[in-house]
């Protein structure tokens, strides 16, 4: 069934609906047939289907992969059908038939013939362990547990639509400095390699001392005329060796979770969105009625940080002993004051999960100010750090002429 799926064609048609407007669109379907025929069970009358043809530049028509923002997307849309009234298979056709990315449709045609055969929605997510974490297979597992899938969906939806938009922040804000970083040493090379020697023999013919700081720009210039490749080679080497240790070694990744706690200013920034990510997630197992030392060994999992996983799964052992979260969350020593007291309001009120949310919303909002003011102060940081570097190696390039002009 799989192979048949992945066989699907992408149709390009125009027809009239039940108003008599005239529409046109794209299908994906294994024949023109079966395409006309779909089109006329959704109420559209075909005038004209055709197999969409292949772009003139790039060869065959190249897949993108599914994104987090794409299973962001099919969320919040599985739950306005569903809410709407639109049967589960139905839901899977509109969704994944109006879907952009031609992967994406795949995967949604997958878990639909999944369903079809018989398997719970949960038992065909699992099956796409790359796309639906544990956390989510959980949330509709209990959703469909209790009757309540459509509002889950809707959980859920909020919950990833939150939390990449948290990623998309984080992202932002390392983005831009190590952009800079990168650009600023192009230049830099780019000066020392090709313009500084121009100067070089200009200054050969000078006969008097030129000024240590010139000296010191050209002995760099030589160093990087002899060893560029070495320079170049050993970046793009410890890149890659920094790349495969974090793939391959465990321990690796625990010290660098560790790192970036104590960074900073990016410190805080990972400790809040941290923060936000587990009581959001708590918050969202929570209502949707998972028990809560179940859900805590799932929102381990989903905390992104080594530090916080380790403090997570020992919360887990307490409260599975008989301590109270709050306390728990005390002890570790990891959460601020404020979100141990709410935490504990919750607790006594018997409403965490309302709790956990308004913490999720706080630090969510946390996150923005702090890209959003970091952004601010790292734009004059970064200028005056250009304007050191590359101003500095054209003043030293300068100064032998600049004292020239005093002897004359």
């Amino acid at each position: 069934m799989a192979a048949n799926i992945q066989k699907q064609l992408t149709f390009v048609w125009e027809g009239v609906d039940r108003k008599g407007a005239k529409i046109k669109g794209e299908t994906r379907s294994s024949t023109l047939a079966l395409a006309r025929a779909d089109l006329r069970r959704q109420g559209i009358n075909p005038t004209r289907v055709k197999k969409k043809p292949k772009p003139l530049l790039g060869g065959k028509n190249r897949k993108k992969k599914v994104t987090a923002a794409d299973i962001a997307i099919f969320s919040r849309q599985m739950s306005t059908m569903m809410s709407s009234g639109v049967p589960l298979v139905q839901s899977f056709d509109i969704v994944g038939k109006g879907h952009e990315n031609p992967s994406m449709q795949d995967l949604i045609m997958a878990i639909k013939a999944d369903v079809e055969s018989g398997n719970s929605l949960a038992d065909a997510l699992s099956r796409h362990p790359r796309h639906f974490d544990q956390l989510y297979c959980s949330l509709v597992n209990a959703g469909e547990q209790a009757g309540i899938l459509d509002s889950l969906l809707d959980k859920i939806a909020t919950y990833k639509e939150k939390t990449e938009a948290i990623k998309s922040k984080i992202k932002k804000a390392m983005f831009y400095p190590l952009a800079v970083i990168v650009v600023s040493f192009i230049v830099t090379a780019i000066l020392l390699i090709f313009v500084i020697p121009q100067f070089q023999e200009m200054f050969s013919n000078f006969g008097a001392d030129l000024p240590a700081m010139t000296l010191f720009v050209i002995a760099m210039s030589k160093i990087f005329q002899a060893w560029w490749w070495a320079i170049f080679g050993g970046i793009i080497l410890a890149i890659y060796a920094f790349i495969e240790a974090k793939h391959r070694s465990q321990s690796f990744r625990n010290g660098l979770d560790r790192f970036v706690l104590k960074v900073p200013i990016f410190g805080s920034l990972i400790t809040k969105a941290t923060i936000a990510r587990f009581a959001r997630t708590l918050s969202t197992m929570f209502a949707a009625g998972v028990p809560l030392v179940e859900a805590m060994t799932t929102v381990a999992g989903a905390a992104g940080n080594h530090v916080y996983k380790t403090a997570i799964l020992q919360m887990r052992d307490d409260i599975s002993t008989g301590a109270q979260l709050n306390l728990s969350m005390r002890n570790s020593d990891l959460f601020p004051n404020m979100v141990v007291q709410m935490v504990a309001i919750g607790e006594e009120a018997g409403s965490i999960d309302s709790m956990l949310a308004k913490v999720a919303d706080f630090y969510e909002a946390e996150v923005d100010d702090a890209v959003d003011g970091l952004s601010s102060l790292l734009e004059p940081l970064i200028m005056a750090f250009l304007g050191i570097v590359i101003g500095g190696l054209v003043i030293a390039m300068y100064l032998p002429i600049f004292k020239m002009g005093e002897v004359v």
